[in-house]
């Protein structure tokens, strides 16, 4: 077997110069960079140093795990800590995460990393979970394996032909923006498994819900948000979102113990069945 030789901070930065759309000349003129110094750091000629790493990572919006890769190939020591949430100086993310878990009750609220490996959640996702086969909810699991194998919740969707392409939606969009190769062959993966048509939207809505049959027959409906840190320091940080699944109508809220809406809240809100405004 041949090993692969390692690619040169030259190299990496011109992956994601072009993964971006930019030209040499654009990214010079944003980063505030030589356009000739660029080319010879991007061919070899010249060696770039930590701050010019750090300040064109920052503008072609390379995550941080891949910023301390491209130091690592220039010679450099990553600047990016990776620690566990565990671990004492991520207790106030750690208790930031158990807190906005909390607030979501009792609508159901995930915690997933990179590779949509679930990290945490709070006890009201049993309601998504019912029903699934236990191996796809043994430790490592991935949540969108998870949703959309035919033994895990996708038998429970009654939008499983819309939800499936919104979910691969975004998984090719996040392989496009990271290159990452574990997300492609979750792709592959999530590709093989059975799943009607996309149901056609009876008018242009602006967010794709999730119907699904709760497991004492009711149907729910629900809006997906997406969480993110703002300006994370950390690798682990920087990787985390915080999945939530809010009601869209009345009924489902009722259904999960939560208070009626008043008139006119988004929750009460519908139009041909469907929420009005966004998530």
């Amino acid at each position: 077997m041949t090993a692969t030789a390692p690619q040169e901070a030259g190299d990496l930065l011109r992956q994601w110069r072009r993964r971006r759309g930019l030209s040499q000349l654009a990214l010079a003129g944003v980063a505030g960079v030589s356009a000739r110094h660029l080319s010879f750091v991007e061919t070899g000629r010249s060696r770039p140093s930590r701050a010019m790493l750090l300040r064109l990572g920052e503008h072609l919006d390379v995550p941080l795990r891949e910023r301390n890769a491209l130091l690592l190939a220039a010679g450099l020591a990553p600047v990016y800590p990776e620690r566990r949430l565990d671990d004492p100086p991520m207790a106030a993310v750690a208790d930031a995460v158990t807190r906005i878990l909390a607030a979501y009750e009792p609508f159901p609220a995930l915690v997933v990393d990179r590779h949509w490996e679930l990290v945490d959640a709070n006890d009201a996702v049993a309601v998504l979970t019912a029903g699934c086969a236990p191996a796809l909810l043994e430790p490592p699991c991935n949540v969108l394996r998870l949703c959309l194998h035919p033994d895990g919740l996708a038998p429970r969707i009654l939008t499983l032909g819309s939800w499936r392409a919104h979910l691969l939606a975004r998984l090719r969009h996040q392989i496009a923006t990271t290159g990452d190769a574990h997300l492609q062959e979750l792709l592959d993966e999530l590709r093989t498994y059975p799943a009607p048509p996309a149901e056609p939207a009876p008018h242009a809505a602006p967010v794709v819900p999730i119907k699904l049959a709760a497991p004492d027959g009711r149907e729910l409906a629900f809006l997906s948000t997406t969480t993110l840190f703002g300006t994370p320091g950390d690798v682990t940080v920087d990787e985390l979102a915080i999945e939530a699944f809010l009601p869209a109508d009345n009924a489902t809220a009722a259904a999960l113990g939560a208070r009626p809406q008043p008139p006119g809240s988004p929750v009460s809100a519908q139009h041909d069945g469907s929420p009005r405004g966004s998530a």
